[in-house]
């Protein structure tokens, strides 16, 4: 094996600098080593020199050449695999089969339960890219994430199974040809019950979240939300519907805590003091991919997939007497 790896830039990681996606792959890499890898021309982005500041986008592929140990702290080495690891990847290959919604021979849609990272990071053994390994075939590829969700939110992911469907299905997100429908439960009623949240969101230095922004400031990203109340619990909590127009890191948990309503469970935004959770509701996220829509990457057809609510959702469901069956996602979901 040669070392080299080529990673395609997800949607929710287009416009990040390039020395800031790095980080969030390798954290282990520092500065003055990229720099040298940078100016020796050993990273590449689409096959052409890049610098720290390149933006990256939705679809890019970057080349990493080998890096040490610590800089590859979040990689396994599937070719020094031990005995004992190759038990892990059988038993997370059918962790992963058990998340199946979809599947054809280019296209598979999970079901991601919350609290599994999607990729690697500081302190993280397991992680879902990890345990795609275990799907590698004769040719060396393995499913490749197309988007990504937030740790501890649930539903649904796409991967691509080919090099040429996540080519295309790059394309259908940058295009922003695909819809994604997640369900959340928050603070309040909002007003108005349909609306639309945009704001520029930079990253919060020092801290592990995002802040809203200033247009013009460095790293600002223009970000756009709709939302729809569903149903409501009194003033209480409400069920909102929420359509991310664009991609950003945690966008949605930003917002609606932007607009007063944060996300209950939300360790990093629900910035209401004193409020007490209704009896019976676990303190965990309850933001939900619910439903994509996106056109098949053979050109043939739509994949349009739901994700059935993760175990403490349901609870909250039951307990405030919404009915998730009698949704009609036509008919509630936001449109622009």
């Amino acid at each position: 094996m040669s070392g080299i790896e080529q990673k395609t830039v997800t949607s929710d990681e287009a416009g990040m600098r390039l020395d800031r996606w790095f980080k969030t792959h390798y954290p282990g890499l520092g500065h003055g080593h990229l720099q040298k890898l940078l100016r020796t021309g050993q990273v590449r982005v689409d096959g052409k020199r890049a610098e720290t500041s390149t933006r990256v986008g939705t679809g890019q592929v970057v080349r990493i050449p080998p890096l040490t140990v610590d800089a590859h702290v979040t990689a396994k080495d599937s070719a020094n695999a031990k005995p004992k690891p190759r038990k892990l990847v059988a038993g997370d290959r059918e962790a992963v089969e058990a998340m199946v919604l979809y599947e054809d021979r280019e296209v598979m849609v999970l079901n991601k339960p919350a609290g599994l990272a999607v990729q690697g990071g500081s302190g993280l053994t397991r992680h879902l890219d990890g345990m795609l390994e275990a799907f590698r075939d004769a040719k060396g590829e393995k499913p490749r994430l197309v988007h990504r969700l937030d740790r501890e939110t649930s539903g649904i992911l796409l991967l691509a199974k080919t090099r040429k469907a996540a080519s295309e299905m790059a394309k259908s997100f940058r295009a922003r040809q695909t819809r994604k429908i997640y369900w959340a439960l928050v603070a309040g009623v909002p007003k108005p019950r349909q609306g639309r949240v945009s704001t520029y969101l930079a990253r919060d230095e020092g801290e592990e979240r995002m802040r809203v922004a200033r247009h013009g400031e460095d790293d600002a990203q223009h970000s756009v939300s709709l939302y729809s109340v569903v149903e409501n619990a009194g003033p209480k909590v409400s069920w909102v519907s929420l359509r991310p127009i664009t991609g950003r890191t945690h966008q949605l948990r930003a917002h609606t805590a932007h607009i007063h309503h944060p996300i209950l469970g939300d360790p990093k935004y629900f910035n209401i003091e004193n409020w007490e959770f209704p009896g019976g509701i676990q303190n965990k996220l309850h933001l939900h991919a619910r439903r994509i829509v996106i056109p098949h990457p053979s050109g043939r057809g739509t994949i349009d997939v739901s994700a059935p609510l993760p175990p403490h959702m349901q609870q909250s469901w039951n307990l405030l007497g919404f009915d998730a069956s009698q949704y009609d996602p036509e008919t509630n979901d936001p449109e622009e």
